[in-house]
């Protein structure tokens, strides 16, 4: 309740007091806000600069962090044969267009490739077998599995 009240006249009061509170004129902005920090004109204006440079820095990392998750996920819609993203196109058309993939995420998708493979490649070894016939194999499977059903039909414990 107390918070309510606060809030409603503190507000009210501080606009009040802020209108009656100085006729002065405080001139230049920046003057006034350098003279607030503690510096002169000049240290302020590169202080401001320096900020703006930092400022301009992070966008390009976080642009370009941005362009390699798109990257990773288009990598992946490839893979897949996912529709396409538009947005993700966007994204690494705005970091330069081509975009490498950080080491990790590079390492992990050719963990992921090399394991696909390795498990076609069994596959494609025992196809290619010379003494090997999977048709033949398949057959006596079945033959197998119809014997074992019929066995368990006439199973009197079940």
């Amino acid at each position: 309740m107390a918070f309510m009240v606060k809030s409603m006249v503190g507000g009210q009061l501080k606009n009040l007091t802020g209108s009656l509170g100085g006729g002065e004129d405080k001139g230049d902005g920046d003057k006034s806000a350098a003279e607030a920090q503690g510096m002169s004109r000049e240290e302020y204006e590169e202080y401001q600069k320096q900020l703006v440079e930092e400022k301009m820095e992070r966008d390009a990392q976080f642009t370009q962090r941005k362009a390699e998750r798109a990257t990773l996920r288009s990598h992946f819609r490839d893979k897949y044969r996912l529709p396409k993203n538009e947005t993700d196109e966007s994204q690494i058309q705005l970091a330069g267009g081509d975009v490498e993939l950080p080491r990790e995420l590079a390492k992990m998708i050719e963990e992921d490739t090399e394991e696909e493979e390795d498990k076609a490649s069994v596959l494609g070894q025992l196809a290619s077998l010379p003494g090997l016939d999977l048709s033949s194999l398949k057959d006596k499977a079945q033959t197998t599995l119809g014997d074992l059903k019929q066995s368990a039909e006439k199973c009197h414990i079940m």
